[in-house]
């Protein structure tokens, strides 16, 4: 795995004023990590490092939109600001802004429809964000939130796969955090993020029988994404149950 970079970017962190952080505040020269100005892309810091080589459900976003940035620096910075050691600060960061909002609320319906709480011999999938953290590991294909024209980057214009500056990201961090958490079971969320998954298992760096493909992205901004959970329902619950049997 990666070396981290929470230390380099504490003092940052520590130095941000309370409250609510803005793009002003956050989508600046000091945080950013690459850009690509022939699409206008720029690619940002955010403390995300924490790999949970023990989980039992791995969940796979495109990359961090600004909400989930902005809860992640504000969570680090009050951690910073309480005294929290180092090494604890990426991993309650994360816990607080995965897929955070209304996502997170569609990504638990949608989990619960599919029965894996019980498969897991669990009330409900929300235990996974809550009290049983310690089963689910959360990443992004492109682990730092990327931005085109300051809007969040939607997996497409372009694609990662054909991208020259974001492919190398999913390819060194993204692939590796797989292969670190061995047993896991992998939902890759939406085509854009399937897509790289699958070039992984074409390359036999990934077992397919691991990976849900054809899991919809449950974020609000996807309007077809009932019709698409309804039509893979039945084999994506199977798959769930097979797994865990």
């Amino acid at each position: 795995m990666e070396k981290k970079l929470l230390d380099h970017y504490s003092d940052f962190i520590r130095a941000l004023p309370n409250g609510p952080l803005s793009k002003e505040q956050l989508l600046v020269q000091d945080l950013l990590l690459d850009a690509n100005p022939s699409h206008r892309m720029k690619l940002y810091y955010i403390p995300y490092e924490y790999v949970n080589e023990n989980a039992k459900v791995f969940i796979i976003g495109i990359t961090p939109g600004f909400t989930q940035m902005q809860i992640a620096f504000q969570t680090a910075r009050d951690c910073l600001k309480a005294g929290v050691p180092l090494d604890q600060i990426d991993r309650e960061a994360k816990k607080q802004a995965s897929f955070a909002g209304t996502m997170r609320r569609n990504l638990i319906e949608m989990l619960d429809k599919l029965e894996l709480n019980k498969a897991l011999d669990f009330p409900s999938s929300v235990v996974l964000f809550e009290e049983d953290r310690d089963l689910l590991h959360t990443t992004s294909a492109i682990r730092y939130p990327v931005f085109v024209n300051g809007n969040n980057y939607t997996g497409h214009s372009p694609s990662i796969l054909k991208s020259e500056t974001l492919y190398p990201y999913a390819e060194r961090i993204c692939l590796a955090e797989l292969q670190a958490v061995k047993d896991a079971l992998v939902i890759p969320l939406g085509k854009a993020v399937a897509e790289v998954i699958e070039s992984f298992a074409a390359k036999g760096l990934l077992a397919r029988e691991r990976c849900l493909f054809d899991f919809p992205h449950p974020s609000g901004a996807n309007g077809h994404r009932w019709i698409q959970f309804e039509a893979n329902k039945d084999k994506l619950a199977r798959q769930i149950a097979e797994w865990f049997r």
